[in-house]
């Protein structure tokens, strides 16, 4: 039985827009080098439920890094196979892909799926509909063959898209969820599932307790715990509109349309904010939770949460992840988390 780990290179330039998954072989040496895969789960396992470590065997798929905003990984469908770029987003369930069907911009620009090109396709009369934060996505269920690096799940659902909005300006054709089944918009199984069942792999906790968040040793937010999710799917980190609005003022940033900016040369003064999971702190430096768009001006990464603002649920994007090497296990309920190297 085999883990899937994915791996996200951490940048090392904000000038580094796309690195090709090819050059993730230094990090991957250097985890292998020190055991970390190994014994990964033994030593950063917090979970919901007792642990049960069972075995070593590991699937590595490497993810390309965008503008740290989003990892990306390339998978294929089809026989022969076409290939996709797709956000694995650990906050929905659902694969999907443009289609050719799809004619609007938003599809056009992106790669899309040939289904008469393949032999192993096969229609259903099912449709899905998906909104995210960012945009909405409708179209088919479809089935074929799907492969993640050597993993392959034959007969596997996903959807192909005939309608995207808000996905024009995206560097990714597609997304692949890892969450639950219970939260797919299509009912489709996940592959990861469908994998698991297969005996293919373990499963791939997305949901964690968190408790609290600090500034300068103060506590800003969390003071009688509450929920996190870690979402590779988000770009930034989101809470409560009155919890984020109080951050943004502590670190002095100020409002300038949808955004909040600072000065950038403050940015190596800006206190560290601190999430504490299981009475262990995971540190954010100033320098990671800002960004420094093309006009050289310099904004927070804190926004939010307008998926779930009545109540105090935090979501830990890329801006928390690429910061802290990561393992999702679905079976045992549990996340592991370590400082990136």
């Amino acid at each position: 039985m085999k883990w899937l780990v994915l791996l996200g290179l951490v940048s090392i330039s904000e000038c580094m827009v796309k690195i090709p998954l090819r050059r993730v072989k230094t990090m991957r040496n250097t985890i292998s080098e020190k055991n970390m895969l190994n014994n990964f789960l033994k030593e950063h396992a917090y979970r919901l439920s007792q642990i049960s470590f069972r075995g070593s065997n590991l699937t590595i798929h490497p993810l390309g890094n965008t503008k740290d905003l989003v990892y990306l990984g390339n998978i294929t469908i089809g026989t022969p196979p076409q290939e996709f770029q797709v956000v694995f987003d650990t906050g929905s369930s659902d694969l999907w892909v443009p289609s050719n069907f799809c004619a609007i911009e938003a599809c056009s620009i992106h790669a899309r799926f040939r289904h008469l090109q393949s032999s192993t396709f096969r229609p259903t009369n099912r449709t899905f509909s998906i909104t995210y934060g960012c945009g909405t996505v409708k179209g088919i269920v479809v089935h074929d063959t799907v492969r993640i690096g050597d993993l392959v799940s034959t007969d596997q659902p996903f959807g192909l898209s005939t309608a995207e909005y808000g996905f024009r300006r995206t560097p990714f054709d597609g997304v692949l969820g890892l969450n639950y089944p219970s939260i797919s918009s299509s009912g489709a199984i996940p592959i990861f599932d469908k994998l698991k069942n297969e005996g293919a792999i373990s499963e791939p906790v997305f949901a964690f307790y968190l408790s609290n968040i600090t500034i300068e040793g103060n506590v800003i937010a969390c003071s009688a715990g509450c929920k996190a999710v870690v979402d590779t799917g988000a770009p930034f980190i989101e809470g409560p509109k009155s919890q984020v609005d109080n951050m943004q003022k502590l670190i002095g940033a100020r409002p300038r349309g949808s955004k909040y900016y600072v000065p950038c040369s403050a940015v190596n003064t800006l206190p560290s904010i601190i999430f504490t999971i299981n009475s262990i702190n995971y540190t954010v430096p100033g320098g990671a939770y800002i960004i420094k768009n093309p006009k050289g001006r310099c904004y927070t990464t804190f926004k939010e949460n307008q998926l779930s603002p009545s109540t105090e649920i935090w979501i830990l994007g890329e801006v928390f992840l690429r910061l802290y090497f990561s393992v999702f296990d679905r079976g045992n309920d549990r996340i592991g988390l370590a400082r990136a190297v």
